[in-house]
């Protein structure tokens, strides 16, 4: 295969592939730091979390949310917005802002009406405006380093907030589902790296397939935000269009949108990958997959089933979230595009910054 024998170096010069072969130090890292930072005791006695964030920063939040959700004691909310909801007040709550530069203009934005509205505040950064605003304002920073793009310090901000969530009894068993997603994560990397050939590495498989197609990811409840991830790393690292849908709501709508238009159905332009946990999909959901893949073949729409590995939540998680990030490199490659830089987001975000 082609992606063999490409010279990855000079497409990739910032070294995108060595934060992705990075992910299960990141996550061991941030974890055990984790153990060691200040989180005061009142902190555990919120009765509601807000979780604000945006692009690569905001995904840790609802991977904790859907973690979490079997047997969470409390809702725990996704911020992606200049404004908390208006019940996002006092020192029940608790508003967690993850922005892995510190500067991002919504999160700031957010974690300013948290201060404002006296809620205890938490953030997790590398600094920027955002440490010393929730500072100032008696909250807590947990700050850690690490030179990359957002979307590339995922272990970082999620072993971060899963530790916080540890602490919080947001969630049960979380140490041996850090242990063993890590454990999972380096036996996979050996297969999936780079110097892995195509033969044995289905990554590199699966990025082919993807080439001259549009990805759609669907996945349900504890994959649904993996699915969200893979889309996200399709379009910033191989600057291709891609899409996401949850189960079962697709079943209500997008299963309906495979005739028109004719063209990119019977050319096979479109590919659906499915995510699959087979131990923690419901089980009607696990039965909507079989239908639902079958209902596509029919209709001549290229579909993939990928079953998640692991025993635990989060060792499914992240073994999905790995191999997403794989493809979504290898596909770059293909296209010989280099995954690191976002020009459009970083022109995007100066026009904002200059109409200040």
């Amino acid at each position: 295969m082609f992606l063999d024998n490409t010279n990855f170096a000079s497409i990739d010069p910032q070294q995108m592939l060595s934060h992705i072969d990075a992910l299960p130090e990141q996550l061991e890292s941030a974890w055990a730091r984790a153990q060691t930072l200040n989180l005061p005791a009142a902190y555990t006695r919120a009765e509601q979390v807000m979780i604000c964030g945006m692009g690569g920063s905001a995904i840790s939040g609802d991977l904790l949310a859907a973690l979490a959700a079997p047997s969470c004691h409390l809702p725990i909310q996704v911020v992606r917005d200049y404004d908390l909801p208006p019940y996002a007040a006092g020192s029940h709550t608790l508003v967690i802002a993850l922005s892995h530069s510190g500067t991002t203009e919504e999160t700031l934005s957010a974690a300013q009406q948290a201060a404002e509205r006296s809620t205890l505040l938490l953030a997790i950064t590398t600094g920027g405006q955002l440490a010393p605003l929730v500072e100032r304002s008696g909250g807590v920073v947990w700050k850690y380093e690490y030179d990359s793009q957002p979307r590339a310090a995922l272990g970082w901000l999620y072993g971060l907030l899963l530790g916080a969530a540890a602490r919080l009894n947001l969630a049960p068993d979380l140490a041996a589902g850090v242990e063993e997603a890590i454990a999972q994560m380096r036996r996979d990397r050996e297969i999936w790296t780079a110097s892995s050939r195509a033969t044995r590495n289905s990554a590199k498989r699966i990025a082919g397939q993807l080439m001259d197609r549009i990805p759609v990811i669907w996945a349900a409840g504890l994959l649904a935000p993996v699915a969200r991830r893979w889309k996200t790393q399709l379009n910033e690292n191989a600057k291709t269009s891609a899409y996401f849908e949850v189960l079962p709501e697709l079943n209500h709508n997008a299963v309906v949108g495979i005739i028109a238009p004719p063209e990119l159905i019977d050319r096979h332009r479109i590919q659906v990958v499915q995510l699959v946990s087979p131990d923690y999909d419901h089980p009607r959901v696990a039965l909507r997959h079989v239908v639902t893949e079958k209902l596509l073949r029919e209709a001549g729409v290229i579909a993939e089933v990928i079953q998640a590995r692991g025993r635990s939540r989060l060792a499914q998680q992240m073994n999905l979230i790995q191999y997403g990030d794989y493809i979504s490199y290898y596909l770059a490659m293909a296209y010989g595009v280099d995954p690191t830089p976002i020009p459009p987001i970083a022109m995007l975000k100066q026009k904002l910054a200059d109409a200040s």
